[in-house]
């Protein structure tokens, strides 16, 4: 006889947080955090260089604030995007003494929030994090969603969790001390939120090209909250990445290829760039999309500064495909826009499986190679 025990979690859990935009919002954050607190105490996760530029200023805001916080850094860089950077994280944070009432604040780019978030959703089974990201990619896309992961020699984000943030603040200004290259490559993702699901963002792109890279405030705050916007609309409805949130993976299965075959010398904005050039011409060779707006993204991109085009092998890259995470039954899934504002669906599903000889075929056509 087998007796049966079960164990009843069925609970609704409310992860909803604030996203805070402004510019100047910087230096009030332990103040909004004393009046808002998250934790006893902050651990501050930053890189080597971000640790002078902002790191040991926000340090001193919060002491100004009577508030216990402690700043912690790893070498800046995608190759410090690892396991073993994630050990020394969390062995800094035990010399800290931070506990499972302290909570850890990102700052930085894309990679400080996928490292610090990674080791927020692990220490001590998990404790409470805050984004606060100073790169244009991480204030449009990484920072919102709750994603986290370290990348692996054989691809990225291999090892990863969701963890939603507590609370994000992006302040605009924080970009006028970063490289020029970082800030045009963020403008890749913010061109694939108006062709995944925004038109009026994507035609406003067009219109104001070289406020967007000179850095108007009023542009720039613009295509921040409307990316933000965009993307809480669709983590919203697809939290875990059952299917509508795939969109947001737009150029990014290619993508995420040519990164590893640069051995990641290549921003990821500018992979994600080639990547989105790539999968739409997938789209129009399957009669998906209309060749004239592919072409039309692709006039956007390069006005905004952004490749077209990185040598690779076809045969490597088709390889590196495989590593993607949205791969099933070993068939390459890819996410392939219908129109400017629309995704294609089949049956409502948007990862549409594409036979490993098309992608060839129109990998070589594309670089006029056959």
């Amino acid at each position: 006889m087998v007796e049966v025990l079960r164990l009843n979690l069925s609970r609704v859990v409310d992860e909803s947080y604030n996203i805070l935009i402004g510019f100047g919002l910087f230096d009030s954050i332990p103040a909004d955090l004393k009046a808002n607190p998250v934790g006893e105490k902050y651990a501050i996760i930053t890189d080597s260089v971000l640790k002078d530029i902002y790191g040991r200023r926000l340090l001193e805001k919060f002491s100004e604030e009577n508030i216990d916080a402690c700043l912690i850094d790893f070498p800046a860089g995608e190759e410090s995007k690892n396991i073993s950077t994630v050990t020394h994280l969390v062995r800094r944070l035990l010399e800290h003494r931070v506990d499972r009432k302290s909570a850890i604040i990102t700052l930085g780019g894309g990679v400080v929030g996928d490292v610090g978030g990674f080791t927020a959703s692990i220490y001590m089974r998990g404790i409470p994090y805050i984004q606060v990201p100073t790169t244009l990619l991480a204030q449009v896309d990484s920072s919102i969603g709750g994603k986290t992961a370290v990348d692996m020699e054989e691809g990225k984000n291999l090892i990863g969790s969701f963890h939603q943030p507590k609370r994000v603040y992006i302040d605009p200004s924080l970009l006028k001390t970063l490289p020029r290259r970082e800030y045009l490559s963020g403008l890749a993702e913010v061109v694939k939120y108006g062709v995944i699901q925004d038109r009026d963002l994507f035609e406003y792109l067009e219109r104001n090209v070289e406020k967007i890279k000179n850095l108007d405030e009023e542009a720039l705050l613009h295509i921040i909250r409307k990316s933000c916007m965009i993307k809480k609309e669709i983590v919203e409805e697809d939290p875990l990445e059952k299917n509508k949130r795939s969109i947001l993976n737009y150029g990014h299965t290619p993508a995420h290829a040519i990164e590893r075959l640069s051995c990641y010398k290549c921003l990821h904005g500018e992979a994600v760039s080639v990547g989105m050039r790539i999968s739409g011409w997938i789209a129009v060779k399957k009669g998906f999309w209309r060749i004239d707006e592919w072409e039309r993204q692709n006039k956007l991109l390069r006005s905004l500064g952004l490749p077209l085009k990185m040598d690779f092998n076809v045969d490597d890259l088709i390889e590196a495909l495989y590593y993607d995470k949205k791969v099933e039954g070993g068939t390459l899934m890819f996410v392939l826009p219908k129109r400017i504002g629309e995704m294609f669906s089949i049956n409502g599903r948007y990862k549409i499986p594409i036979r490993e000889d098309e992608v060839r075929s129109f990998l070589l056509e594309l670089n006029g190679n056959n």
